[in-house]
């Protein structure tokens, strides 16, 4: 992640497209705990917190209002599906207590070793438009659907590494240029040869993609930029 100052930057409109949040997936519970216990200490705000059945989530924002998520999964083997095959999503209250039990003595550190961006939600104009984009052009799976407002997408079985909703609006617009938010996500593709393949299926579509010397880059129905980059 590269964090950017622009000096002319704007708060982002509320009901706009981009970002709803980031998420940062520790490697266990016992980090998750403390992590949601270094939070608490400090006083910072926290704005939610959350069991999903295959995942546990506490959600704050940073200073500029970017929504942060800080999550442990459950063992893969504990993911539940539906009886149409997709994972069962739900949003309960998280048992803090249970949580915080499991956090060490040791004094907080920072974030452990194998700590990595887990998933990225964003607000979309319209979720049709993003199933065309990110199943059909770049290749996701689809995992979760709830209702015609949100779509969960992975590679590899995972329960999502892109959420897609339109809780900012049906149509919402882009944000001014200069406000506060994501400029772009990067997607890692393993060789040449399957960026090239992710580029054929998105001209298919009519998506816009954009060669420079060093990268490729395409964006989303919704104006959500994305770099399409090779795995070092």
């Amino acid at each position: 992640m590269v964090l950017e100052e622009k000096a002319d930057a704007v708060p982002k409109p509320p009901r706009t497209t981009g970002l709803y949040h980031f998420a940062i997936l520790v490697p266990d519970r016992k980090s998750l705990a403390e992590a949601l216990l270094h939070l608490l200490q400090t006083g910072y705000p926290l704005q939610g917190a959350s069991d999903h059945l295959f995942s546990e989530a506490i959600y704050l924002a940073d200073p500029d209002g970017n929504g942060i998520e800080i999550y442990a999964d459950r063992p893969m083997e504990k993911w539940e599906k539906t009886a149409n095959g997709e994972y069962k999503a739900v949003t309960e209250p998280l048992d803090v207590n249970n949580l915080l039990a499991q956090a060490g003595t040791e004094a907080w550190s920072g974030l452990p070793m194998h700590t990595r961006i887990g998933h990225i939600h964003l607000h979309v104009a319209h979720i049709e438009e993003a199933y065309a984009f990110y199943v059909q052009g770049l290749g996701f799976e689809p995992m979760t659907r709830m209702g015609t407002h949100a779509l969960f997408v992975s590679a590899g079985g995972y329960h999502h590494h892109i959420g897609l909703n339109t809780w900012a609006g049906v149509g919402a617009p882009k944000p001014p240029v200069n406000a506060v938010g994501l400029r772009v996500f990067s997607i890692v593709l393993p060789n040449e040869a399957e960026r090239e393949k992710v580029v054929e299926r998105l001209q298919h579509i009519g998506a816009s993609v954009r060669r420079s010397e060093n990268s490729i880059l395409t964006s989303d129905p919704s104006g959500n930029e994305i770099e399409l980059i090779i795995r070092q």
